[in-house]
């Protein structure tokens, strides 16, 4: 099905709905979109029975941007998820993402209690605390790629190590480098700003969460540390982890999936 847009909260968002089943809403990282986020896809949905609808964040993709960096926040994307739900009819959902996502998808859990059915969390990012640092990080970034262009991160990315499972897999380096190149510069410094104000919600919020969850982490990623994932295991009282540090690991992502949206829809 071709790609679709709706007026969500001041913004024109880009969307795809495929499949039958259930509704789940999938939200992609920073930096990502439709397009890159099925190239570089953490799970085949072909093999999940669920109604999947996939989108271009606020400043993503063919999605609008808009000017003010809160707008970029886990908890305002959020509200931009669960009205993007309400435009396309959709009551109940499944909300799963990665990275920018899973924090998008853990606000969307709190602020709509009622509308969420299930969590899936793929690649927990730094939260809390430790989130502090990745804003001046993020803020150095955008920065740069104003002064020097997004030529600028695709170089500065090349010189991190990947995630474990990742370890030695050039082709997904050349993948994420053109995902990057893609990029307008002064929209992706925006992105990279607003991700300044983003963080993950307060410890006593997640305890509260009355949904289950999946919890998807990889080995070898200061970005997405591995005890995020241990830390939102261990305070959502109904949570399933699985760590991977291998690309077979990797590998059983899509059956982990498979098996908790059966269980739990």
């Amino acid at each position: 099905m071709a790609n679709q847009e709706v007026p969500v909260r001041g913004a024109r968002l880009v969307y795809e709905r495929s499949g039958k089943g259930p509704d789940l809403i999938w939200s992609h990282g920073l930096t990502m979109n439709l397009a890159s986020d099925a190239v570089l896809a953490l799970l085949d949905w072909s093999q999940i029975p669920v109604s999947v609808v996939r989108y271009d964040a606020r400043g993503h993709g063919e999605s609008e941007s808009t000017p003010d960096t809160k707008g970029y926040s886990w908890s305002e994307l959020a509200l931009d998820q669960l009205a993007l739900a309400d435009a396309l009819g959709i009551d109940t959902y499944v909300s799963a993402g990665a990275s920018m996502g899973c924090g998008t998808a853990l606000h969307a859990a709190v602020l709509g209690r009622e509308r969420v059915r299930a969590l899936v969390l793929a690649l927990p990012p730094t939260g809390w605390e430790a989130r502090a640092a990745q804003a001046a990080t993020w803020e150095l970034i955008a920065k740069m790629i104003e002064d020097q262009g997004v030529e600028a991160l695709v170089t500065s990315r090349a010189e991190l190590e990947p995630p474990d499972p990742y370890k030695g897999d050039t082709q997904r380096r050349d993948q994420q480098a053109s995902a990057v190149r893609a990029w307008d510069a002064g929209r992706l410094a925006l992105v990279m700003r607003g991700a300044t104000e983003a963080n993950l919600p307060e410890r006593a919020e997640l305890a509260q969460i009355g949904v289950p969850a999946l919890i998807l982490a990889w080995t070898g990623d200061p970005i997405h540390p591995a005890s995020t994932a241990e830390e939102l295991a261990a305070l959502i009282p109904d949570a399933e982890l699985h760590v991977a540090s291998t690309a077979s690991d990797m590998d059983d992502w899509t059956a982990h999936t498979n098996t908790f949206l059966r269980r739990v829809l």
